[in-house]
């Protein structure tokens, strides 16, 4: 599975929706996120409408408007947003339990590659249904802070990368439990 422009400005979107939340900014504007996050504003918009379609997002129009999450972020599985923005999340069509399609494998039952595509199916929806928006926004929140730095939402001003803390190569779970190790 590889995660489209889309799919990842979605997530980077509602992440950024759930940091608002978690600095106490009620609403945030499409301007606002797509600054934030470096995301074309129009194509956010688009994505923003899909989210909101979705159930993940909620908005409101008018000059105090703009978005905000539907529900807690730590009820927004990344699983629920991938498969709603990106479709199924097998690799293949015959290793897929939401759009299952007969492959051209004369033995399907019995075939290596589709055995070998359910599990990296499998791993990815373990992984991707067990975290939830509300522990990555803890994460990104965390390491913010320990940077020194806040959302360019809250300061006004750019959020320009000064300094990182941790490796780069650390997961989610890494920076969750820091006794974590692979």
């Amino acid at each position: 599975m590889k995660l489209s422009r889309k799919g990842e400005y979605a997530l980077r979107a509602l992440i950024c929706l759930g940091l608002g939340e978690a600095y106490g900014t009620e609403r945030l504007q499409v301007a606002e996120i797509a600054a934030s996050d470096n995301i074309p504003e129009k194509f956010l918009e688009q994505i923003m409408n899909d989210l909101r379609d979705g159930g993940f997002v909620k908005g409101l129009r008018g000059r105090k408007g703009g978005y905000r999450l539907a529900r807690p972020a730590t009820e927004i599985s990344l699983g629920q947003v991938i498969r709603h923005v990106e479709g199924p999340l097998a690799p293949v069509a015959c290793a897929s339990h939401t759009a299952y399609e007969r492959c051209s494998c004369p033995d399907e039952a019995n075939c290596g590659l589709r055995m070998l595509m359910l599990d990296v199916r499998n791993a990815i929806s373990d992984i991707l249904d067990r975290h939830t928006l509300g522990s990555v926004v803890l994460v990104a929140r965390r390491k913010l802070e320990a940077s020194g730095r806040r959302p360019s939402f809250v300061t006004g001003t750019p959020n320009l990368p000064e300094k990182t803390t941790g490796r780069q190569t650390d997961g989610l779970l890494a920076n969750l439990l820091p006794d974590y190790f692979i």
